[in-house]
């Protein structure tokens, strides 16, 4: 007896192949499209200008550079409210960490950019410092000469 149905199975088999093959290639682009809009995708920018703080180089396995900004401004007074006139960011580049490293105590205004999550090489805060735009001596608590 001969089995007339052996040719049968094989477009289903095709077809199920190409199912696998699409779905598989539109999870990795969902994936690809999540990762760059949670880590690459410049959600803002902007520029912040204020009394430098600090600067430190830190990290257990990445060492970034963290930075803090003192910005001018009215405080809150009343109780329970919070106001912070500080600025947490991070800094990728090194010639920018290296010229933010020297303005210890300086006013300092500064370009960033805001991404929607950090990346551990990049820094701990979704602010990174791009760009000093200009730097000043502060009010006698610059150490340089």
């Amino acid at each position: 007896m001969e089995n007339t149905n052996t040719g049968s199975n094989a477009p289903q088999k095709k077809s199920r192949g190409k199912f696998w093959t699409i779905l598989i290639l539109i999870v990795i682009l969902a994936v690809a499209g999540f990762g760059y809009y949670r880590y690459f995708f410049v959600f803002g920018e902007g520029v912040k200008a204020g009394q430098l703080n600090y600067f430190v180089k830190k990290g257990y396995i990445f060492k970034t550079n963290e930075g803090r900004l003192i910005q001018p401004g009215i405080r809150s007074q009343a109780p329970g409210n919070i106001a912070s006139n500080e600025f947490m960011f991070s800094v990728a580049d090194e010639k920018v960490a290296e010229q933010l490293n020297k303005s210890a105590g300086s006013n300092v205004e500064v370009h960033y950019k805001e991404y929607i999550s950090p990346l551990p090489w990049r820094g701990i805060t979704v602010f990174v410092v791009d760009k000093v735009i200009s730097s000043t001596p502060g009010n006698g608590t610059n150490l340089q000469n």
